[in-house]
Parts: C-alpha cells; sequence; structure tokens
C-alpha cells in the first residue's frame, strides 16, 4: 500500500479562482511524508502534451509518483451530443493520466449527474455504455478506471447519479471488465449517502483499485439519527465536517483490515486538509501507522 496527498482544502483556488496554480500545490506538498500526489482535472491550464509533461516532472522532481487522476464525466447527461462529448473528454483524459503516472495509474470515472428527468433504468444504460466505450483507449494506455462512490463533483448542480449504494452496486456489476476497471472506494462518500462504509466496502473489495482515506465528523449537537436518506441530495449536511483522518465516523482498522484480506496493494489518497495543511500532516501519520498494521 501506498500513500499519496490531495489538496481538498486548496480545490477552489486551484481548480476555481486560481489564486493558486498546480505548481504551487507541488511545492507545499515536499513538507509532506507521501509516496504520491493524486491529481484533479480542473488543476490544468492546458490539456497539450508539453504543459501536462511539465506538471509530471514538477510532480517526479519534488519526490512524488502520480497514482490517480480525478475526472468527472457526466454520463448521465439527457442530451446525447453531451454524453457523447463527455466520452471523449475522458477518453483524452485518460491519455493525460498516462502521460502523468505511466502504466497502472487510475483515471477516476462518475457516473453523472442526478438528472431529475433520467430514470435509474436509463442511467444506468447510459453509463455503463459510456465506460464500454472508453474501456478500450484504458486497455490501450495501461491505465485502470476507478469508478468512485462518489457525492458531487464541486463543480456540478445536482448530486452523483450512483451516490446511493444500490445503484452503485447495480452500475458496477453491469461492467464485469476487472483487468483496467475497478472501484475507487471513498468510506466518508457512504457516510454522506446514509449507506454504511463498511457493508459497501465488503461488496466491492475484490474490486478495489484506489481509495479516499478523509474522515468525517458529527457537528455538536447532531447525532447520527439526524444523517437521512435526503442527506447529500442538494448539499452536504451541516451534520458532518471535515477532520483528521482516524478521527471521525469511520473505522478504519475494519476497512484496513478487509483489504488487508483481500491482498490490497494500491493506493490509499487521503482528502483532508479543510482545517489545514497539520491536519493533513497527522491524517498521513494516521495512514502511516494504519499501513504498518495492517500491510
Amino acid at each position: 500500500m501506498k500513500i499519496a496527498a490531495f489538496p481538498k482544502c486548496y480545490l477552489d483556488d486551484i481548480a476555481g479562482h486560481r489564486s493558486m496554480s498546480v505548481f504551487d500545490w507541488i511545492d507545499m506538498a515536499r513538507a509532506l511524508d507521501a509516496d504520491g500526489l493524486e491529481m484533479y482535472e480542473g488543476f490544468f491550464t492546458s490539456l497539450a502534451d508539453d504543459y501536462i509533461l511539465s506538471v509530471r516532472d514538477a510532480i517526479y522532481e519534488a519526490g512524488f509518483d502520480m497514482p490517480m487522476l480525478c475526472c468527472s464525466p457526466d454520463f448521465t447527461n439527457p442530451d446525447r451530443e453531451e454524453r457523447k462529448r463527455a466520452v471523449e473528454h475522458e477518453a483524452k483524459m485518460i491519455r493525460v493520466t498516462k502521460l502523468l503516472g505511466g502504466d497502472g495509474a487510475v483515471c477516476r470515472v462518475l457516473s453523472g449527474q442526478r438528472y431529475p428527468q433520467v430514470s435509474r433504468e436509463q442511467g444506468i444504460e447510459w453509463v455503463a455504455a459510456c465506460i464500454e466505450q472508453v474501456l478500450p483507449v484504458a486497455r490501450e494506455h495501461k491505465v485502470i478506471l476507478g469508478l468512485e462512490n462518489h457525492y458531487k463533483d464541486g463543480f456540478w448542480r445536482y448530486p452523483e447519479f450512483a451516490q446511493k449504494m444500490d445503484v452503485f452496486l447495480e452500475l458496477l456489476n453491469a461492467i464485469p471488465e476487472r483487468e483496467c476497471f475497478g472501484v475507487q472506494y471513498d468510506p466518508s462518500n457512504a457516510i454522506v449517502a446514509g449507506d454504511d462504509p463498511i457493508e459497501l466496502l465488503r461488496a466491492v473489495a475484490d474490486r478495489v483499485v484506489s481509495m479516499h482515506a478523509s474522515d468525517r465528523f458529527l457537528t455538536e449537537g447532531y447525532s447520527l439519527a439526524d444523517l437521512g436518506e435526503s442527506d447529500g441530495a442538494i448539499g452536504y449536511t451541516e451534520a458532518l465536517q471535515h477532520g483528521v483522518t482516524g478521527r471521525g465516523l469511520n473505522d478504519y482498522d475494519t476497512i484496513f483490515q478487509i483489504l488487508s484480506d483481500v491482498g490490497y496493494d494500491g493506493w490509499v489518497s487521503i482528502e483532508d486538509g479543510m482545517n489545514g495543511m497539520d491536519e493533513m500532516r497527522e491524517s498521513l501519520e494516521f495512514l502511516h501507522k494504519m499501513r504498518d498494521r495492517y500491510f
């Protein structure tokens, strides 16, 4: 198991109003005890090969690998042309993933937004078809697609179509490919969805290709009973807040025991630092202890 870091705290700065560059983040990350730096497609100001290679070189020169590129294709868009464009863009990002991370790097894939007019049956059909279209590109470039049990891309209007575990598992089972396709597991997203992260992991453990390790805490005045079916439908519930990994609601001992039992040897990336770099360092320290204990 290798450990990576993702700057969730700086997502808007790098990918939104551009007050910070991806190169600034790479330089800051030199102070972190991590093996790799996860990237997000919105970090880049260009997709030209020379620019992407300059990002790759900066990552490597700082002493890191690039294990995963987070992409957010919208495969449930009711407009067929928009779905086609999403497929073309995901294919392009697979090539970017290869440039940044080489063979075996993971390119995240999502289902798309939960548009009110798109039925569950129709959505699963569209998403499965779109993923099947990009799988040949992944095979060609020796990149692995990781389907995440996600909540919502920060720049989307609607939450994830396959946010709930039952929909996620139905979609996963509709795509039998295992060599170049698997699960990007995030236990905190299961909590936001009102699902049991351990139950989900047991169902997908043999297909996990990468993992996010964040943690959530109950806000003062809330209890688990306040987390319901509708949480996450229009935004993150106020009952849950980010914090140091290993000190929140996730049972990481059980999570890492399950992964160890199936022989998981991929990457675990922290999504942390919402309250500063010190918390990110503490989260990394926790993951190092868990790696020593279980792997």
